[in-house]
């Protein structure tokens, strides 16, 4: 009895399994291509061969054998039609064909018809050619084809013999369950092939001599394996040495390699780098600067032709409406100069340097040559002077959206030394949790007016020709005063604020933020409950009721950002990394601070470290894994012994540990107790001198622009003295790692390319406000509150916009 039992849950499992899978659209002698893998040596990188593939296994849910895709594709074909589409097709043409002549000469209305027409013609077109909606996201079973299985051994030889594995071995395995295919590729690369010698044959001596003088930095080497990707990224850094040495009218078709793989002992590579001679010379001609030209056309209406005028600045012709521009500060971005060898380098950083002045609409750079001689033309357009913005949006920073306003007058070349005056004003609205409640969603207002001016250069006491230098570098100072107010339940704050800020790019990678000057004068209201909160924080030795005190914050600060391959931006390999140091009251070391005794006014002396680091990887076409790692530590020095509040620490929220509320978290293992419900109250932020935090999350497509994600979040803040106000706060290096909560989730994201909603749903696992035993959330401590009390911190919601990290 039990047997057949057996059997017949194993029929219905088949039975339903080949439904999930799509294995009953397989017609007689088709077998679907379940799974595929690849077993090779550690050493060669497997994510490159996934890409190789030449079919794909259909995608399915993780965990769970669903494929979804085939069931919307075939739910769409089922009712797909393709006659219809085409009637459709037609019958669009001939009604806007109509309506057309009806328009007779109504040029603006044909025109507009013209635009409609195109566009439904557009999406019928979409229809015949790629089926219906339901058939474009989903996809077809992928059903085994052994010519692709070939195709695909093909694909991994080319692959291993451009990374020098010329003897490699390939077999393919199949193993083959109820129409199932599921395919192996094993791998033996064999013994690398290594650059054994390097030759160079450049007929031009100057070329030879100058490629030798810069061997340091050729990208092939004698010892390194073969690769022919390196091959490709030398012929590019021989091309832009060429180019940056004169040689304007130079190609990288003139550079070949041959590869001799015979020549000597086995597995050793001779490499053979020749520059050809052009067709018709004997030598490759080197090209100087003759003469440099900035020409900027007007954009003022009635600006007569004769008002352009010319004046030579340092061997560089401007040409524009006399005064327009600084002719110094100009040439401090132009690194093209006369009688100096042509440089693509230079022509670029010229371009780039200029566009980021911001006050041109394009840079366009050309060359006339005469006679072996270049003429350097810079042609720009200039920006409206004046600009009005309008911004109208929804912000979500702690977890609930709210809408928001900003307004921005920008002023462009106020007192013609392309300097750039900015005021902006924002008002927004947007629901936080309550400092004193966990569960209460309130309104925060928050409204601010700005003026700022940004100068294209260093306002220091530093001579013209270190300027000139630092021109290279997009060097800026910002004067910036400003005034903030917001208001929550618990407090209003308002704070009137001034600096003065230096910042740079080394590289397009690199940027520098250097501000000397940070002065803000806070005052503060507080509630008669948040008031109850801090005078008990103060009857414990806790004194964050200071940080609500009329207070003066002096700071500097610098930060250093690394962002490879424009992070936020690209979507590829690419990774970013912030620093970011601050000093607070350093220049009240050396003044008497009576004065601010007698005006009651708390100040605060402070140091502030913090590193964040985070990371995109791709695994295929619709896979990302991302993570994130945050460190930070802040140290007061001063008598009161505490940071501003807005210096302080916090855990917890939509870009932070999702599975605790926003500010919630810790610090360490302090667990505040409800004492009338006998849980742990999360009614209060708590603030930390020391953070530590961390996410990792992989990304899937779900079906066109719909995303999901699986998430873990760990981390904690913690105190760096005793807190008698909350025991277990303070962070000791014996222990803290048993005080690293993590939470874990699940997210959908609505990514509409220029904007990405997102619903993340968190999950405690490890709590450390817990008693040790009852940490894991996932074994006994499912069983106690909030979890049997039916309470919102069972599973917390995160509503965001944009990625987290």
């Amino acid at each position: 009895m039990r047997l057949v039992k057996n059997q017949l849950i194993l029929l219905l499992a088949t039975l339903i399994l080949s439904g999930c899978l799509g294995t009953k659209y397989l017609k007689e002698d088709e077998k679907l291509l379940y799974k595929q893998s690849i077993k090779v040596e550690k050493y060669i990188n497997k994510s490159d061969l996934d890409r190789l593939y030449s079919q794909e296994p259909n995608r399915r849910f993780p965990i769970i054998p669903f494929s979804t895709y085939v069931w919307f594709y075939y739910w769409g074909l089922k009712n797909y039609d393709i006659q219809k589409y085409q009637a459709k097709k037609a019958e669009i043409q001939e009604k806007f064909e109509r309506k057309i002549i009806e328009a007779d000469s109504n040029k603006t209305k044909i025109e507009r018809l013209e635009k409609r027409e195109k566009k439904k013609i557009a999406k019928m077109d979409k229809n015949i050619a790629d089926g219906n909606f339901l058939m474009r996201i989903g996809e077809p079973i992928a059903i085994y084809d052994s010519a692709q299985t070939q195709a695909t051994i093909n694909r991994f030889d080319l692959y291993l013999d451009s990374k020098g594995y010329f003897n490699s071995k390939i077999e393919n395995n199949i193993s083959i369950r109820h129409n199932r295919v599921t395919s192996t590729y094993k791998i033996e690369s064999g013994p690398p092939y290594k650059i054994d010698t390097l030759f160079l044959q450049a007929g031009d001596t100057a070329i030879a001599k100058l490629i030798q003088k810069n061997q340091s930095e050729k990208l092939i080497n004698i010892g390194d394996n073969y690769e022919q990707s390196n091959l490709s990224k030398e012929r590019e850094r021989l091309d832009l040495l060429m180019k940056d040495n004169g040689y304007f009218d130079f190609s990288r078709q003139y550079i070949e390699f041959e590869v001799d793989t015979a020549y000597l002992q086995p597995q050793h590579v001779v490499v053979k780098t020749l520059i050809n001679q052009p067709a018709n010379r004997d030598h490759h001609k080197i090209f100087r600067v003759d003469s440099v030209n900035f020409i900027s056309s007007t954009r003022d209406k009635g600006m007569e032709q004769s008002a352009i005028q010319s004046e030579v600045y340092k061997g560089i012709t401007y040409r524009f409406q006399k005064n327009r521009y600084s002719e110094k500060v100009l040439n401090r971005r132009i690194f093209i100069k006369r009688d100096s060898l042509y440089s693509k380098t230079k022509t670029y950083n010229t371009q780039r340097q200029l566009a980021n002045l911001d006050i041109f609409r394009f840079i366009n750079i050309n060359y006339d040559s005469v006679g072996g001689q270049l003429v350097a033309n810079i042609f720009t357009s200039p920006l409206s002077r004046y600009q009005w913005t309008n911004e109208v949006g929804v912000n979500v920073t702690q977890g609930f959206p709210g809408p928001f306003y900003n307004v921005t007058f920008k002023k462009r070349n106020i007192f013609r030394g392309l300097e750039i005056f900015e005021m902006s004003s924002r008002f927004g609205v947007e629901g936080v949790a309550s400092v004193t409640g966990a569960d209460d969603i309130y309104a925060s207002i928050e409204a601010g007016v700005n003026a700022g001016l940004t100068f294209p250069q260093f306002i220091l006491p530093i001579s013209n020709s270190i300027k000139e230098q630092l021109g290279q570098v997009n060097p800026k100072t910002r004067l910036l005063a400003g005034y903030t107010y917001t208001r929550r339940p618990e407090y209003i704050r308002k704070n009137t604020n001034f600096t003065n800020t230096y910042s740079w790019q080394n590289q397009r990678t690199t940027f520098y933020q250097v501000t000397l000057t940070d002065i803000s004068l806070i005052e503060s209201e507080v509630s008669d409950t948040f008031q109850e909160r801090l005078d008990s924080l103060s009857v414990s030795g806790n004194r964050l009721i200071n940080a609500f005190k009329p207070s003066l914050v002096t700071s500097m600060n610098g930060s250093a950002t690394w962002n490879f391959n424009s992070y936020g931006l690209n979507f590829t390999n690419s990774s970013f990394f912030r620093l970011y140091l601050e000093s607070g009251g350093t220049s009240l070391n050396f003044v008497n601070t009576g004065f601010l005794d007698r005006e009651k006014l708390e100040f605060y002396k402070f140091y502030k470290l913090n590193a964040d680091y985070r990371k995109i990887h791709p695994v295929n076409k619709n896979t990302t894994v991302a993570y994130r790692l945050n460190a930070g530590f802040a140290k007061p020095y001063s008598n009161n012994g505490i940071l501003p509040y807005e210096k302080y620490f916090f855990a917890g929220g939509s870009n932070g540990i999702r599975a605790w509320r926003p500010r919630r978290l810790g610090p360490g293992s302090y667990a505040p107790i409800d004492t009338v419900k006998n849980v742990i109250d999360y009614s209060f932020e708590q603030p930390g001198e020391i953070i530590f935090e961390g996410s990792l999350e992989l990304r899937k497509n779900l079906v066109g622009f719909v995303d999901y994600a699986f998430f873990v979040d760990f981390g904690n803040t913690w105190t760096i003295k005793f807190d008698e106000s909350r025991p277990g706060s303070q962070f000791k290096a014996d222990s803290f790692f048993k005080e690293i909560a993590v939470g874990a989730g699940f997210g959908i994201r609505l990514d509409f390319s220029f904007l990405v909603l997102r619903v993340d749903a968190g999950l405690k696992v490890y709590d450390p406000a817990r008693p040790e035993l009852k940490r894991f959330i996932l074994t006994k401590g499912f069983y106690d509150a909030p979890f049997t009390t039916g309470s919102s911190e069972a599973v917390v919601f995160n509503i965001g916009i944009g990625y987290p990290f």
